[in-house]
């Protein structure tokens, strides 16, 4: 991954607004271009304690379909979700130009979802995190990965002759 492109977070309908304002302020802070919600439930709230909203956009889409005809061309959709399909989070190559979207706590990203997403990812765990959680760590990865060079990233261990 080059240090380029650009890259969004967003929640698919989320359930409790009070994740939005964490979220926000992780997405500022980790170089994310703007974020975005899917669906209802969402208003400004207090855990956005950097004024975020100052640094970087919100977009709101009414539905999948909305969301998904104005993607930004060439822009990946990268899907955080426990799922069988998914590659684990220390072995992703993040795109240089996508969207991570994360799924509510009570429902996570319906199979309709998925099967649109060009990538799965699941974060460590046997269990969903919080929302806020699990999309700051995924931009955490991000913007970790970007730091190193690609020499210096984990590599799994070969087995010694």
């Amino acid at each position: 991954m080059t240090k380029g492109g650009y890259f969004g977070i967003g929640i698919f309908e989320p359930k409790n607004e009070t994740n939005m304002g964490t979220l926000w302020r992780s997405a500022s802070i980790l170089g994310a271009s703007f974020i975005f919600t899917i669906g209802k439930r969402y208003k400004k709230q207090s855990t956005d304690t950097q004024k975020s909203w100052q640094q970087i956009p919100l977009f709101h889409y009414a539905d999948f379909e909305d969301f998904y005809r104005h993607l930004p061309y060439s822009c990946q959709v990268v899907g955080i979700e426990m799922d069988a399909r998914s590659v684990p989070v220390e072995q992703f190559r993040h795109p240089e130009r996508c969207v991570y979207l994360l799924g509510a706590e009570d429902h996570g990203l319906t199979n309709a979802v998925r099967a649109k997403c060009h990538h799965l990812v699941q974060l460590p765990g046997d269990t969903s995190l919080n929302v806020a959680s699990a999309g700051s760590i995924m931009l955490y990865d991000r913007y970790l990965k970007q730091q190193l060079p690609l020499s210096a990233a984990p590599t799994p261990d070969l087995p010694t002759a």
